[in-house]
């Protein structure tokens, strides 16, 4: 029987080989090895703590290495980093248990020509415990101590303060909630533990469910995963029955689910995506929870020439760098810094490609997973210099978050949920 050990390395070698994202792979690693329920869990925590606390961690080996990190065998500090992930952020774990482990490891897997040197480190690691930079006032104290690269804490702490910014990333590395959003075309109850939120309506916060997609209530379509700040962003939109919706980057699907119950399953939706595959999903998701108003579209955002109906409402939720999802997809924050910065170019392409199907009067909303102004505030900016006939909308006050003008900025400190921006503008003429 494979351990939990093993599959975290494999998995973490899998995911620095290929970039893959921890929330797919883990599963699919685990499924394909004979490992138990609790080593699976252990398999788990392992991944997830050296992803969100890697810079932090890499800080505490350098201390005790006389060569840099990246001099390193890549499996090695693999194991390196999994060792000083249970002994400085997993307290259950007896530290004799996590340095022997971790020798063991460096065996198993041709790495046993630096078991000696694992050893060493990883027991100046465990008798020193966690250490940080004695300036507690600089950038890079911050990016060590929440593990976000100097660049995102400069660009927090210059946009929200340096208050707000330490919240922001402290709230990444707490365990999020799992949110779910009731079918209010199927009124039935919960027979699993739950807690209903106070803001926004018919969005739960499920409890020790296991697999939810096993649960009774899942299979017969009674709710839906997502998170409450994405069921906000629909709220924004404000869908009605009858009305025509287009979901410009619809999957993997939540919002259009959201707004279909909105509309009471009456007017149409048109959610497009560029994967035919997510496109399935969208579509097996509508059949289960007994949605027909659904219509799909295979397009590109960027795709001027598509043949669209002209909608009253218009969702454009767009690719972005995620800064806001850093909590259920810590390797984010690990991004090249060039990809990040050729975003906005394209998020402005889309929204601007999209606006033209909008009727007189109609709303559009821009939304993205991250809190990064360039990608936020700044294309919002350009979009209404090009498009004179846009006006910005206010967004209801009674929804919290970080304000900058008519645009908000949901933040995981506010609601304990993903980081959020939202924009809304109406046609004019």
């Amino acid at each position: 029987m494979t351990d939990a050990r093993q599959t975290a390395f494999h998995a973490l070698s899998k995911m620095e080989r290929d970039n893959a994202y921890s929330n797919l792979l883990l599963p699919e690693i685990a499924a394909a090895e004979d490992i138990s329920r609790r080593d699976m869990l252990l398999a788990y925590r392992i991944v997830k703590t050296v992803l969100e606390r890697k810079i932090t961690i890499d800080y505490n080996l350098s201390l005790y290495l006389t060569q840099p990190l990246k001099k390193l065998k890549p499996q090695v500090l693999t194991i390196l980093r999994m060792g000083a992930s249970q002994l400085l952020f997993m307290d259950k774990i007896p530290p004799s248990a996590a340095i022997n482990e971790s020798v063991k490891l460096s065996k198993k897997n041709g790495c046993a020509f630096a078991s000696g040197l694992i050893n060493a480190v990883l027991r100046k690691v465990s008798a020193k415990g966690l250490t940080l930079p004695e300036d507690d006032s600089s950038v890079r104290f911050l990016s060590i101590k929440y593990s976000f690269p100097e660049y995102i804490c400069e660009k927090f702490v210059s946009y929200f303060g340096k208050e707000t910014a330490e919240k922001i990333m402290a709230s990444s590395l707490d365990e999020g909630n799992i949110y779910i959003r009731k079918n209010t075309l199927r009124n039935e109850e919960f027979s699993f533990e739950c807690e209903k939120t106070e803001f926004p309506e018919n969005c739960y916060i499920i409890k020790n469910s296991g697999d939810i997609s096993k649960l009774p209530e899942f299979i017969n379509g009674l709710f839906h995963v997502q998170d409450l700040s994405s069921q906000l962003c629909c709220r924004v939109l404000s869908p009605e029955k009858g009305e025509t919706v287009i979901d410009v980057c619809s999957a993997p699907g939540g919002k259009t689910m959201t707004m279909a119950q909105m509309m009471e399953n009456d007017g149409k939706i048109i959610s497009c995506d560029i994967h035919e595959h997510k496109l399935k999903l969208i579509k097996d998701t509508a059949e289960r929870l007994g949605i027909n108003i659904v219509e799909t579209c295979l397009r590109n955002g960027t795709d001027k020439t598509a043949v669209l109906p002209e909608a009253d409402k218009i969702l454009c939720d767009v690719p972005c760098s995620g800064f806001g999802v850093t909590g259920k997809k810590p390797e984010i924050k690990y991004k090249n810094q060039d990809e990040i910065e050729s975003l906005p170019a394209l998020q402005l392409e889309i929204l601007l490609n999209s606006a033209q199907y909008l009727k007189k009067g109609g709303r559009l909303v821009y939304s993205t997973c991250t809190l990064l102004p360039e990608e936020n505030v700044e294309v919002c900016r350009k979009f209404l210099e090009e498009r004179a006939d846009f006006r910005p909308v206010h967004i209801d006050d009674e929804i919290k978050g970080s304000r900058d003008g008519e645009t908000l900025n949901v933040l995981p400190c506010d609601y304990d949920c993903d980081g959020f921006f939202i924009a809304a503008f109406e046609r004019t003429e």
